[in-house]
């Protein structure tokens, strides 16, 4: 992952506002630069400046959202760059190169205390490199890579005005941050009023061509008569978008659907056809709604096909993010099993009080119709929302934004994450989501493989672990009880099936996050600085949560029954 450069600022002799920034550039570098100013009538205004002299200037005259500027430097060599910290601020300033931009990344010269991203030893999941994160979008393996774009803001830690961050990577686990790929139009980029941006959606690769063709939901508070359209984009360099046209202007007529329509998530039908998926909502609840198209390029002809579901269990305010793909067999095989997953927008589990569910629905998909077979909850953490999935070769493959929104809106500020990226797969009749098998390579050193087998404590060097022991007979009672400074953490199997006990001291009314009826044989543990991932028999029952902060968990133990902890091993992790 690349790593934020440190802000060289430093205090001149001539003045304690003045700050400079130090580079050493290759040749043909792109800066993009974000600013704004501090006072009305004067500019905000940064100057590059060579060994030669200064050789240009970038300004701004707003005051209330950062501009963003690019600026090319096709010499190479050291430069500084300068600016009145009493007249400009700086939000985010990076370069990179275009010839080797997938090589190398991004790298950031400057962030500030509002968009810092943190600093965390050995953390192992994905985090932008400033700013504001949540949906993965176009998740997929281009020009073959994997690449991941993402719900973003870049000037602050809650969410805003939406743009498409962008990363790269070979194993899915160690990513290299590209430029910013999307940018909202310049109405809404004026102002930080969370008005709207460039919303959730996905990426295929061009048919004919080198590159990519992404499509998104632009959403613009308040616009009639859509807030929310659809567009797409292509990219030949894989790290730039051209121009985006509107592909879906408005909603389907008379199916009774609110403003949601919304996260275009598009993919090839057994039929041959690129088909496109969208979240809405109705009177009969949640819905999601199937389109197709007969170009080759899916650029235009986009028809509506009908409600591919409607879901009304759950009281949602809208289904978000829904995504289909086969499982078990080619796309084009009538007895292809297919996963449909989705978000339920503020819905809430009235048993165990858990809110914003997501669902994921096994079945058949002819490429008009989807006929269920069984379901499950895809994580009964919660915390794995917005999962974004696709097949990659013949394996499925997905990811997730690692928190909630019944824990974030839009005044929230905390820095979050993406989950471990997870294979999908059908077993004995119920899905499964393990971990990738890279992330064995995360393992870095051995901790232990005794004490926490026979009941001892075992103290965490930080806050990067993974945690593997199996029963010795499926079903036998334990807990795993960790040591967190500020809450009540531990794993628990008994009767009522596998549990994540989790909640601060003296809450009332803390949900409950429990998967009834499991009886667990195998446990694997992620720890990670503000997180816990749990992969019960190699994927079968799957939680996922966010904790506050970024307190490490310090140290587990592991109680049961003498004799009925078969064998365990602990691990330090890292990238």
């Amino acid at each position: 992952m690349t790593e934020p450069v440190q802000d060289h600022s430093a205090p001149m002799s001539v003045a304690t506002d003045h700050k400079v920034i130090v580079a050493e550039l290759p040749v043909n570098v792109t800066f993009h630069i974000w600013l704004k100013a501090r006072r009305v009538g004067e500019p905000g205004a940064i100057s590059l400046i060579s060994p030669n002299g200064k050789f240009g200037e970038v300004l701004s005259h707003n005051l209330d959202e950062y501009d963003f500027r690019i600026y090319h430097v096709f010499g190479g060599g050291p430069i500084e760059l300068h600016y009145d910290a009493e007249r400009t601020v700086i939000s985010v300033i990076y370069w990179f190169t275009a010839v080797d931009v997938l090589e190398a990344g991004i790298t950031v010269l400057h962030t500030n205390g509002l968009n810092a991203p943190p600093d965390l030893p050995d953390s192992y999941h994905f985090r932008p490199p400033f700013g504001w994160m949540n949906d993965p979008n176009g998740f997929g393996r281009f020009d073959g890579r994997p690449h991941l774009f993402y719900q973003h803001y870049s000037h602050g830690l809650s969410w805003n005005t939406m743009h498409w961050g962008h990363a790269v990577s070979s194993d899915y686990l160690r990513w290299r941050h590209l430029p910013i790929f999307l940018f909202p139009s310049e109405e809404l980029s004026a102002w930080p009023d969370k008005r709207g941006g460039a919303f959730s959606g996905s990426a295929i690769a061009l048919p004919n061509a080198p590159g990519i063709r992404v499509f998104y939901t632009d959403q613009l508070k308040d616009r009639q008569p859509e807030e929310q359209i659809q567009m797409t984009a292509t990219s030949a360099d894989l790290f730039s978008a051209g121009k985006a046209e509107v592909i879906l202007p408005h909603r389907p007529d008379g199916e009774g659907l609110t403003l949601d329509f919304r996260d275009p998530y598009v993919f090839k039908g057994p039929d041959g056809l690129w088909k496109m998926l969208l979240g809405s909502q109705s009177a009969e609840g949640g819905v999601i709604l199937l389109y197709d198209t007969e170009d080759r390029a899916a650029a235009e002809g986009w028809t509506y096909r009908g409600k591919l579901l409607v879901e009304h269990r759950h009281r949602t305010t809208a289904i978000e993010c829904p995504c289909l793909l086969p499982l078990d067999g080619p796309a084009t095989h009538p007895a292809t099993h297919w996963v449909l997953i989705y978000g339920l927008m503020n819905s809430e589990d009235a048993e165990s009080r858990r809110k914003n569910l997501t669902m994921a629905e096994i079945g058949w998909f002819d490429g008009q119709r989807f006929v269920k077979d069984f379901e499950q909850e895809l994580d009964f953490g919660t915390d794995n929302y917005a999962f974004q999935a696709f097949l990659d070769g013949d394996m499925p493959v997905g990811i997730g934004w690692l928190a909630n929104w019944a824990d974030a809106n839009a005044a929230t500020i905390f820095p979050t994450a993406m989950t471990l990226p997870r294979t999908l797969k059908l077993q004995d009749g119920h899905l499964l989501t393990p971990p990738i098998g890279a992330a064995e390579s995360l393992r870095h050193r051995v901790l232990d493989r005794v004490r926490l087998a026979s009941g001892g404590e075992v103290v965490f060097p930080n806050g990067a672990v993974e945690i593997l022991f199996e029963m010795a007979e499926p079903g036998l009672p334990f807990t795993l009880n960790l040591d967190h400074p500020a809450l009540r953490l531990a794993i628990s199997s008994d009767e009522e099936g596998l549990e994540l006990i989790h909640g601060k001291p003296g809450e009332d009314n803390a949900p409950r996050y429990l998967r009834p009826g499991a009886r667990i044989k195998r446990l694997r543990v992620f720890l990670d600085y503000g997180s816990i991932e749990i992969f019960a028999d190699h994927g079968r029952h799957v939680a996922t949560k966010r904790l506050d902060g970024f307190d490490p968990i310090q140290s587990a133990r592991l109680v049961a029954e003498p004799g009925s902890v078969a064998w365990a091993t602990v691990w330090s992790l890292r990238l």
